[in-house]
C-alpha cells in the first residue's frame, strides 16, 4: 500500500462482511441449480471495500461499522488493519453475527448477491455518533456513507458530517428506504442507474451532485451546471464485484486529496475499470501507482 498523503481524511460509515463466492458458467434462473462452480472466500461489505479502495490510493482512512464477536468478525477486522485502515470506530457486538454475503459470479463477470446483514443492521445512530465524535470530522475531510446499515444510522452519519463541514458522499446501495431528507444531507450521491431510478428525486437542482455509474459505459457526472459523460477504460471484465466500491473509495480519496470534483470523478471511473480486470472485490482494487499509469496510458 502507498504511504498516506497529506490532506483530508476519508471517513467511511457502512457495512463489513465476509464474502462467500461461487463462480459459475452462468447465473441460475429462479428455481434452477447450476453445478460445477468454484468456491472462493473474500473480505467484503460495501463500506469496508470502499475504505480499502481509498487506503490503496494513499488516503488516511477510518472505518465505522459493526461486526459480531465471532471468528468472522476477527478475520474481517484484521483484514482492514492489514490495509492500513483505522478500525477504532468498529463496534464488536455480542448479540449479532458478522455480516455474510453469498455471491454468484458468471463467466462474463456479472454477479448476483444475497446478504445476511447481521451486525451491520444492528449498528445504531448512537454508536455512529460516538465514533464520529471521537474522530472529530473537519472541513477538509470526506465522509462516505453507505446504506447497507440502518437508514437512521446512515442519516445520522450524514447529518454529523454536514454539521462538521466535511464533504458528504452517499452511496445509496441499496436505495430501498432512503428518503429525500436523508439524501439531501449528501453533497454527492453515487447511484448506479437502477438505484437512481428508485430514488424519490432526480433533478440535480433539487438535490446533491450525482455521479451515476453505468458499468462498462463509465459514468455520468450530473451537477446544476450540466451533465458530463466519463468513459470507462476498454478492459476485459473478469469480475464486476466491488467495481462500484472502488469507484466510491477512489472518489472520496481524490476529494480528500483536494482534487476538483471532475478530476476526482474521472480517476474514480478509471480505478473502477481496473478493478474489474481481476477476480474478487479487493484483489482488483488498484494502488496509486497502477491508477496513475492507467491515467497516463
Amino acid at each position: 500500500m502507498d504511504a498516506p498523503r497529506a490532506g483530508g481524511r476519508v471517513l467511511v460509515v457502512g457495512s463489513v462482511n465476509l464474502d462467500l463466492v461461487v463462480r459459475v458458467d452462468r447465473l441460475p434462473a429462479p428455481g434452477e441449480t447450476v453445478t460445477g462452480g468454484r468456491f472462493e472466500r473474500h473480505h467484503g461489505g460495501k463500506g469496508a471495500n470502499q475504505a480499502v479502495a481509498a487506503a490503496r490510493l494513499g488516503a488516511s482512512v477510518a472505518f465505522i461499522g459493526a461486526t459480531g464477536a465471532d471468528a468472522f468478525g476477527t478475520e474481517v477486522r484484521d483484514a482492514l488493519v492489514a490495509e492500513g485502515v483505522d478500525i477504532g470506530g468498529v463496534v464488536v457486538l455480542e448479540e449479532a453475527a458478522t455480516g455474510v454475503a453469498m455471491i454468484l459470479v458468471d463467466l462474463r463477470g456479472e454477479n448476483s448477491i444475497a446478504v445476511a446483514s447481521g451486525a451491520n443492521h444492528a449498528l445504531t445512530p448512537v454508536q455512529v455518533r460516538v465514533a464520529l465524535e471521537n474522530l472529530a470530522p473537519r472541513a477538509r475531510d470526506v465522509l462516505l456513507v453507505g446504506h447497507e446499515i440502518r437508514t437512521e444510522a446512515t442519516r445520522e452519519a450524514l447529518r454529523l458530517g454536514r454539521a462538521a463541514g466535511a464533504t458528504t458522499i452517499l452511496n445509496p446501495a441499496p436505495a430501498d428506504g432512503l428518503d429525500p431528507a436523508t439524501v439531501g444531507l449528501a453533497d454527492i450521491v453515487t447511484p448506479n442507474e437502477v438505484e437512481l431510478a428508485m430514488l424519490e428525486w432526480a433533478a440535480p437542482t433539487a438535490g446533491p451532485t450525482l455521479l451515476v455509474s453505468k458499468g462498462a459505459a463509465g459514468a455520468r457526472l450530473i451537477t446544476d451546471e450540466g451533465t458530463t459523460a466519463i468513459a470507462a477504460l476498454p478492459v476485459r471484465a473478469v469480475d464486476t464485484v466491488g467495481a462500484g466500491d472502488t469507484l466510491n473509495g477512489a472518489l472520496a480519496a481524490g476529494l480528500a486529496d483536494g482534487l476538483p470534483l471532475a478530476v476526482a470523478a474521472r480517476r474514480a471511473v478509471v480505478a473502477a475499470s481496473l478493478a474489474v480486470t481481476r477476480p474478487g472485490a479487493r484483489p482488483g482494487m488498484p494502488t496509486m501507482v497502477e491508477l496513475e499509469a492507467a491515467l497516463r496510458g
